[in-house]
């Protein structure tokens, strides 16, 4: 699958769900897009990468919301599990389970999801899938 692909999608999801939105395409996966669209304020900027880092393809998703707890980190990928109380919900629509279908994927797929974030920090997530040829 052609990561730039991935990404353009993704930057076009973004601003069909929030035109205002400052998107940067550095070259992602949508339910992590999504993810940070949902749970940031209007307006909150949000950065996707694609690129490379030794034998992994990384997608990369930041935003500069309101960030997540040391327990909300640890709990982010479960399933059912949203992070209400610290992050924006104006919406009721979510299941609390597009991290984990993201995380589900990304394993299956020999890769792993890596997740910076702190209180006023925001998120960054990134997705680090092994290149072809290279078993992860």
């Amino acid at each position: 699958m052609d990561l730039r692909t991935l990404a353009a999608d993704a930057l076009h999801d973004v601003r069909a769900l929030d035109a205002d939105r400052p998107v940067t395409l550095t070259g992602v996966v949508l339910n992590l897009v999504g993810n940070a669209v949902t749970h940031t304020p209007p307006g909150t900027p949000v950065r996707i990468g694609v690129g490379t880092v030794g034998d992994h393809a990384v997608l990369e998703v930041a935003d500069r919301g309101p960030g997540l707890t040391d327990g909300e980190r640890e709990r982010v990928f479960d399933r059912c599990y949203r992070a209400d109380a610290s992050r924006t919900r104006r919406t009721g629509a979510g299941s609390g389970l597009g991290l984990a279908i993201a995380h589900a994927l990304v394993t299956a797929h020999g890769g792993r999801i890596d997740l910076d974030s702190g209180p006023g920090q925001g998120c960054t997530f990134r997705v680090l899938l092994p290149l072809p040829g290279h078993p992860g």
